[in-house]
């Protein structure tokens, strides 16, 4: 195992955050897990120079519910900001974040707001790495719930290669224990994490529905309005080749689930 640091886990109560805060202490690592129950808002700062004294490294895994690109820009840029100046202030040796594959096309909505976020991490003064996952197993349940109505559930067509954020997390540490980038250098291309085989979303829709024994009809719709809908129907949020793909499946995650 590598040295053990005291390493800051930004959103962790999240969906991401949870297993990362869990694979850090099982490596020995020290762990300063906050979020905005904890008392730390990484938008406004309050609370975050004094959760950053004495860290090593800082794993940013915060998000925000708003699919609005305009409300998901203003809180990744902000974010990202007071992420670099409280860590530099502290003397934090660099950032590790996570983002999405695919999205460097992108023409708006979450996506777009990923490409700002990325942009103002890369344009601070500690060194970052960012690593690209696929979308998670976890929020199929999200997504078809945005879409349901009564017992129909509206997905839109989409390509993924699904990956659980448990394995993004294991990612997430090693590049957290790795060597650090040069400072204002970024990785080309973005290190990747995706799951085994190509999924659509309406499909594994229906295998939750299914494992739940709930009766939900599926419905898959293109919809001309849906911003980078080219992107999702087409294969542009699948890995690249230098993508490193792990299991579970999503029915074997399912299955564990």
């Amino acid at each position: 195992m590598s040295k053990s640091k005291t390493i800051a886990v930004a959103g962790a109560t999240g969906r991401l955050g949870t297993h990362v805060v869990r694979v850090l202490k099982e490596r020995g690592h020290q762990v300063v897990a906050f979020s905005r129950s904890t008392g730390v808002d990484i938008v406004t700062g309050q609370g975050l120079a004094e959760a950053l004294a004495g860290v090593d490294l800082i794993i940013d895994t915060a998000s925000t519910p708003s699919p609005d690109e305009t409300e998901a820009v203003k809180f990744f840029t902000a974010s990202a900001a007071n992420l670099h100046a409280a860590g530099a202030q502290a003397g934090v040796e660099r950032i590790v974040s996570v983002s999405i594959i695919g999205i460097d096309e992108s023409t708006g909505g979450y996506n777009r707001a990923k490409v700002s976020h990325e942009k103002a991490l890369m344009a601070g003064p500690l060194p970052v790495q960012i690593l690209r996952a696929a979308q998670f197993h976890e929020f199929v349940e999200l997504l078809a719930g945005w879409g349901r109505q009564g017992d129909t559930a509206y997905l839109p067509v989409m390509r993924t290669q699904l990956v659980a954020a448990a394995v993004v997390a294991e990612a997430l540490v090693g590049l957290a224990e790795g060597p650090a980038p040069e400072q204002g250098t970024a990785t080309a291309p973005f290190p990747e994490i995706a799951g085994p085989r190509e999924e659509r979303l309406a499909k594994v829709a229906e295998l939750l529905f299914a494992a739940r024994g709930e009766s939900v009809e599926v419905v898959e719709a293109s919809d001309p309005s849906t911003p980078d809908r080219e992107l999702m129907e087409n294969g542009g949020l699948l890995p690249r080749p230098h993508a490193k793909l792990a299991g579970p499946t999503f029915t074997d995650w399912l299955a564990g689930a």
